[in-house]
């Protein structure tokens, strides 16, 4: 009886080490999206920031120049939706603006977009095609203080 005890209690504490094979995958690759579903993406995010940080006249965003294709399309919907976005550091004296970061990765055959300002962090997971994407979650909204 004195063996069986320990051979039990390690037998459930290595049992919880394990993990199925079907469980969440934590590794995620940057996404490598075509040039219309980095757009509808962008389009979207863009939009439903402007519903979250108010009305975009007078606003300045800065983020960092990238080279995808989804930072050049966040970059045009940003500025499509009335925003002035800089991308080189330079920002008009007496302009205090808004440090916003981005992200796209895709996982388990999704794209997870996100949006991050100092007060606000959105993100959704999207399904991509070659023509587009559309929305597959609903949006997450993290408000800091």
């Amino acid at each position: 009886m004195r063996r069986l005890l320990p051979l039990i209690l390690a037998a459930g504490l290595l049992s919880a080490c394990q993990t199925a094979d079907d469980g969440f995958s934590t590794n995620s690759a940057p996404a490598v999206i075509s040039g219309p579903a980095a757009s509808a993406i962008a389009g979207d995010m863009a939009s439903r920031l402007a519903e979250q940080i108010g009305p975009a006249g007078g606003t300045t965003l800065k983020m960092d120049k990238g080279t995808s294709e989804f930072a050049i399309a966040l970059e045009a919907a940003l500025k499509g939706w009335g925003f002035s976005v800089v991308t080189d550091g330079k920002v008009e004296k007496g302009t205090k603006p808004i440090k916003l970061e981005y992200g796209i990765d895709s996982m388990d055959g999704q794209v997870l977009a996100r949006l991050s300002t100092p007060t606000i962090a959105l993100g959704r997971a999207y399904t991509a095609t070659p023509g587009g994407a559309t929305p597959a979650s609903p949006l997450s909204i993290m408000q800091r203080n």
